[in-house]
């Protein structure tokens, strides 16, 4: 499983045979600017919450590759109304595909579309194929529903987990998520993108080192394989 990060919290998972985008945030991303949303390839597009930061996207790149829209009832709906396929979603509930097992799990967050209207509830991903198993979280502050997760579940081989602060968990909570998801490995998302959420990536990186973690803060394009 190869895991490109696209800057904010836009991934590109790449499994055996599907490529899965996650909350497609490109053209309204300054420091994503390199990164043309036409050569984007997608089977699917998994949407955590109805944030612009999380769907500015999703209509064009869906529109282009006939992506399926994996969400919550009402983002599933938003876009279908717009032409486009989806398969809702909700908390605690799984839905086998042809890349794997999705799972919709809780997140601590709010969740309306740009004009203010409702989005129904936020919420992350535990993705199962037939070799990997990875969570991510959406936009969420820290919960104890996350010790749930490789208990009910099993256990994960990456944790996709928001770092930037003010708006959802910081350093110091996701290095203490990743203790209640048993996990030791975090890829940071949702950091940097504006003045808000700039992290200090040397004292993050030291902060997990010394919780006996391992970090991985990508740069914009580049990717992790699991």
């Amino acid at each position: 499983m190869k895991i490109t990060y696209l800057g904010h919290s836009t991934l590109s998972i790449e499994t055996k045979d599907k490529t899965l985008l996650i909350d497609p945030f490109i053209t309204g991303n300054e420091l994503a600017k390199e990164i043309d949303i036409n050569k984007l390839q997608a089977d699917y597009i998994l949407v955590t919450h109805a944030h612009q930061d999380h769907i500015l996207d999703v209509e064009a790149i869906a529109k282009r590759t006939g992506a399926k829209v994996i969400s919550n009832y009402e983002i599933v709906t938003f876009f279908e109304n717009k032409g486009i396929s989806g398969h809702p979603m909700n908390h605690g509930g799984k839905w086998t595909f042809d890349f794997g097992t999705v799972h919709y799990t809780n997140a601590i967050h709010s969740s309306s579309f740009p004009d203010g209207t409702y989005g129904g509830q936020p919420g992350g991903f535990v993705i199962e194929t037939s070799h990997h198993r990875l969570y991510i979280a959406g936009d969420t502050a820290l919960t104890y529903d996350m010790k749930l997760i490789p208990e009910v579940i099993g256990e994960l081989d990456l944790a996709i987990l928001p770092v930037g602060d003010n708006f959802t968990m910081g350093i110091d909570e996701a290095i203490k998520a990743s203790r209640f998801l048993s996990c030791n490995k975090v890829l940071g998302y949702h950091y940097d993108t504006f003045g808000y959420i700039k992290i200090d990536h040397k004292e993050a990186f030291t902060k997990f080192a010394n919780a006996k973690k391992e970090l991985f803060l990508l740069p914009i394009g580049g990717n992790l394989k699991i």
